[in-house]
């Protein structure tokens, strides 16, 4: 059966872990949906999958493009698709369509936005209003790059409580799950207490109700991985062996056979 929002919020409830990874494309969809991951998350992340230094060039085109391939390879987990930078923050006339064109043209269920000032709490309300289901993001919120850097945050208690207080006011506008990134563990245990909403770490400590990591970072494809990361395998090292082993074969002649 679909994982469903009202799911996510029951599995928190029971306290099952939410299990999250990012992908871009068809078949890394496919085999995260097969292996049982429960939200799939069209990351603006794919910036970096495509060359850029940051997730702020990567455009709401980019983005849409890349959805309709992951959701072809889902079956079975929610998806959730990233709005980027500058397509939600002008107007909640701007957001609602940018959130409209993700869950018409891409058959996504929610889409996640950054950030938990007062701006971006009305406009989570009016897209909830208008039926759109909303991830929110408070802590290290990489859109924010050249304000924030990529430094954790919430270390002082000016910082903490007012993260503690963008996560309180997106749930209390509507959205359905928060990711909580490169925050203190003590401070992601204190929202995801708090809430009656699911909290999604990604370097924020095991007391979140579900963990994300970029996909790519997980199997040793990326070229730097943030220190919270895990890598469970190194890709790159085996593609590189593999395509080694190919040039080598097809130089002396021994491939084909």
């Amino acid at each position: 059966m679909p994982v469903t929002i009202q799911q996510l919020i029951q599995w928190k409830q029971q306290g099952r872990s939410i299990v999250s990874l990012t992908a871009w494309d068809y078949i890394t969809a496919q085999l995260l949906d097969a292996a049982g991951v429960d939200l799939i998350l069209v990351g603006d992340s794919m910036a970096v999958v495509l060359g850029y230094e940051t997730t702020l060039p990567i455009t709401l085109d980019e983005m849409l493009y890349h959805a309709k391939a992951v959701r072809r390879g889902v079956k079975r987990a929610l998806m959730v698709v990233d709005l980027p930078f500058l397509t939600y923050q002008e107007s909640i006339k701007q957001a609602i369509h940018s959130a409209g064109r993700v869950l018409k043209e891409t058959g996504a269920q929610a889409v996640k936005l950054e950030g938990g000032y007062p701006a971006m709490v009305a406009t989570v309300a009016r897209l909830v209003q208008a039926g759109i289901p909303v991830m929110g993001h408070v802590g290290l919120t990489p859109q924010s790059v050249h304000q924030l850097g990529l430094r954790q945050q919430g270390k002082s208690e000016k910082e903490s409580d007012r993260i503690f207080q963008e996560a309180v006011a997106l749930a209390e506008a509507g959205a359905f799950a928060i990711v909580l990134e490169h925050i203190p563990a003590d401070l992601a245990l204190q929202i995801t207490q708090k809430l009656n909403i699911p909290t999604i770490g990604i370097g924020a400590g095991v007391h979140c109700d579900g963990q994300v990591l970029v996909t790519s970072d997980l199997l040793g494809l990326s070229e730097k991985q943030p220190p919270f990361a895990k890598v469970y395998t190194n890709l790159r090292q085996i593609i590189n062996s593999a395509v080694q082993e190919f040039s080598t074969e097809v130089r002396e002649k021994k491939f084909p056979q």
